[in-house]
């Protein structure tokens, strides 16, 4: 079993699995040590469980709780299977769903509902959608919550103070911009959970916190690149981003061209402006 440590952030830690074992391996018993959503992105294997048996593949849900022991077999596939796996405290379990049946369900079966937002949090361990994992991460289990329950989550309420709130967030996270924030952080600074926050700050303003910052630093460092004079991969560190690549392939995402670029069209390289408006067009 190989096991990296993708994001570790106060009440969740992500875990990347990759297990070799085939079907001449003896299993044994193993014991779940907090709450887990495991999305299986590739290859196959068994589970008992709570005197249940699971035959997991490439997008099921294995569901992990405090203390349950389980027994993985590796009869079917020769080649192992490989996990994305999101393991929660227990109070940001709680945020999500505090039915303790949703957490003992052991499995869930491929469902579309459930695909989907693995592969979304799948995509934000390579950094290409715009979302923080831990965002992606808590999106997949709201959806697990929903799905599993069959109870659809409230809209979160627009009120007044609710407003407010997301409001000051944002103007925080736009003041430290240029510091390291996750999502913790940001909800910390709320006075609410990781899970309550993303929702909330989402359905006020539109998009998630991570999205925020990192449009922030974008508005940033294109007032940067524009008037300022240093270089390319100062303004990337000064603006919070934590290497010169992120930022590159960030930046060109949203402009459509280069941060070396945009600095050219900025000081009035009409040929850059010209190019960039005929492939629009």
């Amino acid at each position: 079993m190989g096991t990296k440590t993708v994001l570790q952030c106060g009440p969740i830690t992500v875990y990347d699995y990759r297990c070799d074992t085939g079907p001449g391996s003896r299993p044994f018993a193993e014991q779940h040590q907090c709450h887990s959503l495991s999305f299986v992105r590739k290859g196959s294997f068994g589970c008992r469980t709570q005197g249940k048996s699971f035959e997991f593949v490439s997008g099921s849900v294995m569901v992990g709780n405090p203390g349950d022991e389980y027994v993985c077999t590796h009869e079917h596939h020769e080649c192992g299977d490989e996990c994305l796996s999101f393991q929660f405290s227990p109070e940001l379990a709680d945020s999500i769903s505090d039915d303790q049946k949703l957490w003992r369900a052991g499995g869930v079966a491929p469902l579309p509902e459930l695909m989907v937002f693995g592969e979304l949090a799948q995509a934000s361990t390579r950094n290409g959608n715009g979302l923080a994992l831990d965002e992606a991460g808590l999106m997949f289990a709201a959806r697990f919550a929903e799905i599993v329950s069959g109870r659809k989550q409230g809209a979160v309420s627009n009120s007044a103070r609710d407003r407010r709130r997301a409001v000051e967030a944002a103007l925080w996270i736009d003041s430290n911009a240029h510091r390291p924030i996750d999502l913790e952080a940001a909800a910390s600074e709320s006075g609410l959970s990781s899970f309550h926050f993303l929702r909330l700050f989402s359905n006020v303003l539109g998009v998630t916190p991570h999205q925020y910052l990192v449009r922030s630093r974008l508005r940033r460092a294109s007032r940067l690149l524009a008037d300022d004079g240093r270089s390319i991969t100062d303004v990337a560190l000064d603006v919070g981003f934590q290497d010169l690549s992120n930022f590159v392939r960030t930046f060109h995402r949203a402009a459509g061209m280069s941060p070396r670029a945009f600095r050219k069209a900025a000081r009035g390289d009409r040929k850059i402006v010209q190019e960039r408006l005929a492939r629009s067009a």
